[in-house]
């Protein structure tokens, strides 16, 4: 079921956390942080929406870092109901998608929550000063990858972060499958 996070809270603080990475070690959220910012980024290894752009997030990534953006990418589906989306099966998904970025694991959901992640992708944009300036999408390709001359929001906007500390103020929201929560026990 497709899932729209709510517009930009302007300025909000990015939440830091140390999550174990595909590449087996512990990574800080803001510790990927670049000198103008950073983004980071809810997706996860089986929904359609993310395996349609995983190319272009990848593309943006490696872009984004020549402008001093970082960028982290984070999973936190329930593993246990969606298999596909296992710690074993994010290394694999990383390694067939070249990730150049930290593919984090937030096995408890407590990062998710801390953001208010909605869906898969979630994108949050922040400045050098870790306020959040973006809450929208990577393009407008939705389930089906978008023509190749889609104009890169996430893009575009960062590249504004990086220059000015301000994202734009009007902004399209992401659309994807929601979170795969775990029941409350």
């Amino acid at each position: 079921m497709a899932s729209m996070p709510p517009i930009c809270d302007f300025g909000w603080k990015a939440v830091d956390a140390t999550l174990i990475s595909v590449d087996g070690k512990h990574h800080s959220i803001l510790g990927e942080a670049g000198p103008r910012g950073l983004v980071v980024a809810f997706i996860c290894n089986h929904c359609p929406y993310v395996k349609a752009v995983i190319g272009r997030i990848v593309r943006d990534a490696r872009d984004l870092k020549e402008l001093g953006i970082g960028f982290v990418a984070i999973n936190s589906n329930d593993a246990g109901a969606y298999p596909a989306d296992s710690y074993e099966n994010m290394k694999v998904f990383a390694r067939e998608n070249a990730f150049p970025f930290a593919y984090l694991h937030d096995a408890d959901q407590v990062v998710a929550r801390a953001y208010g992640a909605a869906c898969t992708p979630d994108f949050f944009g922040f400045n050098a000063d870790h306020e959040l300036q973006y809450r929208g999408r990577l393009d407008a390709s939705r389930k089906e990858e978008g023509a190749t001359d889609l104009r890169r929001d996430l893009f575009e906007a960062m590249r504004q972060v990086a220059e000015t500390g301000e994202g734009p103020r009007e902004q399209i929201a992401s659309i994807g499958c929601s979170i795969k929560w775990r029941e409350p026990v």
